[in-house]
């Protein structure tokens, strides 16, 4: 009787965890029109022939960002909801937020991301399609609880952003480990049954990214592995590891750099600050080292040859400060796609040392290490390395060079203030 019981009640939730599987993704697809498109191709393609400028001169680059950290800065003082919750603060599935904040939000990060910040689109999405859910969803039907709402919500972008489910069921899963209560009261349900309606919202978000975007492909166009040696798990567990200690640094430097920012007091000084600091750095790092990188990564691993050993780890340097600057200076923007961006680059200079290891390892371990420190997500982390690559049998080997890299960053702090307020 139990079974049955559980199963109707699972069944209910289908329709539901289909509907919010499907406007999630709609969303990001316009978030993505919005910001990645039309206002990237203006900000970055027409507006700089006007000036005798392309996307790649640097006081472009610098006048850009500067511009955009004041109307990132004017939207989170200004407008109602100031700009969401600051993202240093939070991680990145968190309690929903009122819907009051969505539309500052949703705006400060089209803005972020056109501009060029350092910083993806998951945070703000994720928190923006959780508001609504919960509030739209409890106005039609408070038989499903306020956590099962956000929970589908999450699940359904999260499919969206990977183009997969896969990496909602791992984020999940990791979620309910640590936090053992389910969500809307279903304890004493299997995992299963707990993933059940989070699998139908991330199964529908990605189907739905894959047919108004094409998908939001991670795979890289790389040479094909060699084929498993014994000395791969040591390189693999080596450029982990590496990328793990820098992302340990990266955690270090978090809450100094907050505080740094936070003792200008208003957000429009703050954000301005921070947009400064960005156009600095992207005038150091180039075109490459700007947006959340998933395009440039792929630039980046077609031009690697044109790239020696020191102008790859400076490459890795600038991503990684510049997403430590984005993240503390009240941007509205996630960490994982500058992450990997710099992963990649990481793994794609240990190749230019020596290049007898395969960049496909190399490329899949930097990943790893870098995702890893920062997000403590052993399987996403996994699964992203191992999507870039699409290799299954360096999944092996990433199976195995995961446990020296967690065994630096267990115990460690993490990326997020968790005594300071949110900015705005």
């Amino acid at each position: 009787m139990a079974t049955r019981t559980n199963a109707r009640t699972l069944l209910a939730l289908v329709v539901p965890a289909l509907a919010v599987g499907i406007v999630s993704s709609l969303i990001l697809a316009a978030l993505d029109l919005i910001a990645e498109h039309w206002l990237h191709d203006l900000l970055w393609t027409d507006l700089p022939k006007l000036f005798g400028a392309t996307a790649e001169t640097k006081w472009w680059i610098f006048a850009v960002l500067t511009a955009t950290g004041v109307a990132v800065g004017l939207v989170i003082w200004l407008m109602p909801g100031h700009g969401g919750p600051d993202p240093a603060t939070l991680e990145l599935i968190h309690p929903p937020s009122p819907i009051s904040i969505v539309p500052s939000l949703l705006l400060a990060a089209v803005l972020g991301l056109a501009g060029g910040v350092s910083l993806g689109p998951e945070f703000p999405i994720m928190t923006a399609n959780a508001a609504l859910a919960v509030t739209v969803g409890m106005r039609l039907s408070r038989r499903v609880p306020v956590p099962v709402w956000a929970g589908l919500a999450t699940a359904g972008t999260l499919g969206a952003l990977f183009g997969t489910p896969i990496a909602a069921a791992l984020m999940i899963t990791e979620s309910f480990a640590d936090k053992p209560a389910a969500p809307g009261g279903t304890d004493g349900l299997t995992l299963w049954d707990r993933l059940f309606p989070m699998l139908v919202a991330a199964g529908a978000g990605s189907l739905t990214s894959m047919a108004v975007s094409s998908g939001a492909s991670l795979t890289l166009t790389l040479p094909a592995y060699r084929g498993f040696e014994p000395i791969d798990l040591v390189s693999g567990s080596v450029i982990a590891c590496a990328g793990a200690l820098i992302g340990l640094v990266g955690t270090v430097c978090f809450p100094y750099l907050h505080a740094w920012f936070a003792r200008l007091r208003h957000p429009l000084l703050i954000v301005t600050a921070g947009g400064v600091v960005l156009g600095l750095l992207g005038m150091l790092g180039g075109h490459l080292s700007l947006f959340k990188g998933l395009a440039e990564m792929k630039e980046l691993v077609a031009e690697r040859a044109d790239f020696g050993f020191g102008a790859l780890l400076g490459l890795v340097g600038i991503k990684v400060a510049a997403m430590l600057v984005a993240a503390t200076s009240g941007f509205r923007g996630g960490r994982i796609f500058p992450v990997v961006f710099a992963g990649a680059a990481l793994g794609i200079a240990a190749n230019a040392l020596i290049t007898s290891i395969p960049l496909t390892l190399a490329i899949a371990s930097g990943v790893l290490g870098l995702t890893l420190a920062v997000t403590r997500s052993g399987w996403l982390s996994i699964f992203i390395g191992a999507v870039l690559v699409a290799e299954p049998v360096i999944l092996v080997v990433l199976c195995v060079a995961v446990l020296p890299a967690w065994l630096l960053v267990t115990g460690r702090k993490q990326m997020i203030i968790s005594d300071q307020p949110a900015t705005g």
